[in-house]
């Protein structure tokens, strides 16, 4: 199993850096305004106690300008975990470098070692190069299957 020198796991003094690139994903996303992220937060989220999130990053010349932050799933189906990818993000100015390919890499290489039988995430409708990019690595879309979420008042509604 080759390993990209420029993908790690996450660490404490990278959660500045990741908390900005995930800013710039809900840029890229046209939903600036939703991100509410903290570094606090995420530092409690990947280091805490009792760690649910995790991250990889990609680093150039010392500098991170990627990452992939994900957590664990459970398939009834199958019987084991799984990997769900939260967000994907590469700096603009590093795209077309194989960095995203890369992270990608390194989740598998997870899955793997782990006996995890899937890796999944979600990508927008409209982002083309992204679905682009996922088909040429195989990924297949789930098209059967609609997201449904609850937030702000609706859930509150619910769980009150």
């Amino acid at each position: 199993m080759q390993t990209d020198e420029r993908i790690r796991r996450a660490r404490p003094d990278d959660v500045p850096a990741i908390v900005e690139l995930v800013y710039g994903l809900a840029e890229y996303e046209r939903a600036p305004d939703e991100c509410r992220l903290t570094a606090d937060q995420l530092q409690t989220a990947l280091f805490g106690e009792t760690p649910a999130v995790f991250c990889h990053v990609a680093s150039v010349d010392g500098e991170v300008v990627g990452c992939a932050l994900w957590f664990l799933n459970f398939s009834t189906w199958r019987g084991v975990h799984g990997i769900y990818l939260e967000d994907l993000f590469v700096s603009p100015d590093q795209r077309g470098s194989g960095l995203g390919k890369a992270l990608l890499t390194a989740l598998a290489q997870e899955c793997v070692a782990n006996g995890y039988e899937r890796l999944e995430w979600s990508v927008l409708d409209w982002n083309t190069p992204a679905i682009d990019f996922y088909k040429s690595l195989g990924a297949a879309p789930q098209d059967e299957w609609t997201t449904y979420r609850l937030t702000d008042k609706a859930l509150a509604k619910l769980g009150s």
